[in-house]
């Protein structure tokens, strides 16, 4: 694989390894022809967050033990789909992005600007 660009034109960071995030598995939100939900955007998860993606039938905080998932907690970073930033922002719920941790391609589907609006410092 290519060395993957960030939002902000350099190297594209590590998401996490703890939880071990990323379509690929390999901490980073790197995106490919198979990644069609674009799991792009590196953020540290809030409670709201995870809430809203449980009522919208995706529950991301309870532990899924056959697929090696623990289940995400607040504060834990995870490569987001890009769709499904987009669709908390719009329900002021989405929670903090790390630019260079955040593919590129992720402005495919997010505008930078909401992403650089949900930024951490």
């Amino acid at each position: 694989m290519d060395a993957s660009l960030n939002v902000l034109g350099g190297r594209l960071q590590p998401c996490s390894t703890q939880p071990l995030t990323g379509f690929y598995r390999n901490g980073c939100c790197d995106t490919g022809p198979a990644d069609r939900g674009s799991h792009t955007v590196c953020v540290i998860v809030t409670a709201e967050f995870l809430a809203l993606s449980k009522y919208l039938g995706n529950d991301l905080s309870t532990p899924r033990p056959e697929y090696g998932f623990a289940g995400l907690k607040p504060g834990d970073r995870w490569c987001l789909c890009a769709g499904r930033f987009l669709q908390a922002a719009q329900e002021f719920a989405a929670p903090q992005v790390v630019l260079d941790a955040t593919h590129a391609r992720a402005t495919e589907i997010v505008p930078l600007e909401l992403l650089r609006a949900h930024a951490t410092s």
